[in-house]
């Protein structure tokens, strides 16, 4: 089983997430920090036979992760997305 975890800034602050598979969704949370904060909290609330996830930020795929991937380098994982998703954006703005 592979799901996907979809975070997105719902304002300056704050930021939430989506968990599900094949497009149902399985869990869902809000008022996190942080996009880590999400990936941390979405991660924990897997269930065991998860062996990795796809990981999009703001609607742009950052990559699929082995989930001992994940919860090793969680800071990492987190910033690829976040970097991912602004390289994106430019791109589509032309810078």
């Amino acid at each position: 089983m592979i799901p996907r975890i979809d975070i997105d800034q719902t304002d300056t602050e704050t930021f939430e997430y989506r968990v599900t598979y094949e497009s149902e969704l399985l869990f869902d949370d809000g008022g996190f920090s942080s996009v880590m904060h999400c990936l941390v909290a979405a991660i924990e609330g897997l269930s065991p036979d998860v062996v990795a996830v796809e990981i999009a930020y703001g609607g742009f795929v950052s990559g699929t992760y082995p989930l001992a991937v994940v919860a090793m380098n969680h800071e990492q994982v987190a910033a690829h997305a976040v970097n991912t998703a602004t390289a994106i954006r430019e791109a589509l703005n032309g810078g």
